[in-house]
């Protein structure tokens, strides 16, 4: 198989677009790909500014910073720094920072790491003894999203950068469209604006399929942890997972479909489901919609079920 731009040898067929292209030809199509969307997501007024990347270890948030660090080399006044959620999941995470760490090092990147214990006072592993029969997505989730704000409002951060390519993208889409929560789904990065409290996400990967950022981790050398969270067996997520791979085999390009279809009501969905009704937790000060926030109240519930069991 040829490549289809040049006679070299071709790395990889993209269904989606008819194509098959070289390592060299992959890579500038991969570029061009993120830059239009950091086009589209970050406005820097007179080109200063600092964009704080939450990285996992993982390849997706590898090389969103790898990418980061190397598209705004040349723009002097603006910043990358990146944090490490610490979870506290025995046999994976250790993996992850690890990796995080010597990535941020090899790119001359500051790097903070902020864990579960030290916030919320339980690890990962704990609360899911604590509450063995429930989905530790439930529980992780809004506690990786608050310290996200957190960590990114401590590093004076204009924009908190995700790992979240098209796969986890559509996937995230169709998982609101199920649910019927057009709320969250109006919430969904990348963000246009700043509100109180909450820094703005962006997503530069959020057009590139997961295939292709494993592919372009191995061709520039990005080393990345691999393993995968002992929950997730447990995630929600599986199911879209499954769902979206299924009708991409079939129909090439549906997942482009769903983020097309999203990006085409965005502005119609945010206009009745407008994020400034947010509010500070009575308990905590993070933004919330209601008088205690999500990780207020799991918590709650958590030292009461845990004080229940220990006596």
């Amino acid at each position: 198989m040829k490549c289809s731009l040049c006679n070299r040898d071709a790395i990889i067929e993209i269904k989606y677009n008819s194509s098959a292209l070289c390592s060299e030809h992959f890579v500038d199509f991969f570029d061009r790909r993120v830059k239009r969307e950091l086009r589209k997501q970050v406005h820097f007024p007179g080109k200063t500014g600092k964009i704080s990347v939450a990285i996992s270890g993982g390849k997706d948030s590898s090389v969103t910073l790898y990418v980061l660090k190397k598209f705004y080399a040349a723009w002097k006044n603006v910043t990358i720094t990146a944090f490490t959620i610490d979870e506290g999941i025995a046999g994976y995470r250790n993996s992850g920072l690890e990796s995080a760490r010597k990535l941020c090092t090899d790119l001359g990147v500051d790097h903070t790491v902020i864990s579960f214990r030290e916030k919320n006072g339980y690890t990962m592993d704990e609360i899911v003894k604590i509450d063995p029969d429930g989905i530790p997505c439930a529980h992780c989730g809004p506690m990786r999203r608050q310290i996200m704000n957190e960590a990114s409002e401590k590093q004076h951060a204009d924009y908190v950068a995700l790992g979240i390519n098209l796969d986890d993208y559509s996937q995230s889409i169709l998982m609101n469209v199920a649910k019927g929560d057009i709320a969250r789904m109006a919430r969904l990065a990348p963000h246009s604006r700043s509100l109180d409290g909450l820094t703005p996400r962006i997503v530069p990967l959020r057009s590139i399929p997961e295939r292709e950022v494993v592919i372009y981790a191995m061709i520039k050398g990005i080393k990345f942890d691999s393993s995968w969270c002992p929950y997730y067996a447990k995630a929600h997520r599986n199911t879209f997972r499954d769902v979206i791979a299924t009708l991409e085999e079939r129909s090439p390009g549906t997942r482009h479909a769903i983020m097309n279809f999203y990006e085409g009501i965005r502005d119609m969905i945010m206009v009745k489901n407008d994020s400034d009704a947010l509010k500070p937790c009575t308990s905590c000060g993070s933004p919330t919609t209601e008088e205690l926030c999500a990780v207020c109240r799991d918590l709650e519930w958590l030292k009461a079920r845990d004080g229940l069991k220990r006596n």
